[in-house]
């Protein structure tokens, strides 16, 4: 069964990969963008079965001017019926792509903007109870524009770019204003890993 969630050297806490049997695995639904799968797996003595969305990965970018404001971006989000407010991110749909290349990539699509200076913030698994999605964030500063502007369409074409300062995106999170994930985890932990140094 499941093993210590604590570092026996180190002490740290931290989660475990976890084989199991998988006994079936069933595409029931295959999307645009992603998939749903279904399967059975032996956990114990029980055979369970789940269904959750196959997703490929995503990145996004929490990039920094010279100010320290934080570059966001409003577009439309179809399952939530609303225009939120959110970093530059993409899907890691390319296959062997890099989550820092992707991470480049998708900063230049939305934002017409590169970087010099990037590091990882935060990785997460963004609904592990029906999705198999992990989301890389990487901190960018050291940005400028590209040389030259990006086509966008769909929900990308009326993409609303706004540099603000972290404390403003932290309070909207907390008054419960700002309502995407990404966001609200990247700017919490840039906070905190501000707070710490």
């Amino acid at each position: 069964m499941p093993a210590e969630s604590q570092d026996p050297v180190s002490g740290l806490l931290h989660d475990d990969d976890f084989d199991v049997t998988i006994t079936s695995s069933d595409v029931v639904f295959q999307g645009a963008v992603w998939s749903v799968k279904r399967e059975a797996f032996q956990y114990g003595d029980s055979t369970i079965k789940r269904e959750f969305v196959a997703h490929t990965g995503a990145v996004a970018v929490l990039v920094q001017d010279d100010d320290g404001r934080v570059l966001i971006i409003k577009q439309y989000r179809h399952p939530v019926r609303s225009r939120d407010w959110e970093l530059p991110a993409g899907l890691l749909d390319i296959p062997g792509e890099e989550p820092l290349v992707a991470a480049k990539r998708e900063l230049a699509e939305e934002a017409d903007l590169e970087a010099s200076d990037w590091q990882p913030l935060v990785t997460f698994n963004t609904t592990p109870g029906g999705s198999n999605e992990r989301l890389f964030v990487f901190s960018a500063t050291g940005a400028s524009a590209t040389s030259e502007a990006f086509e966008r369409e769909a929900e990308e074409a009326d993409i609303e770019k706004r540099w603000v300062e972290l404390d403003d995106i932290v309070t909207g999170v907390l008054e419960g204003r700002l309502h995407n994930s990404i966001l609200s985890i990247a700017a919490l932990a840039l906070q905190a890993k501000r707070s710490r140094s």
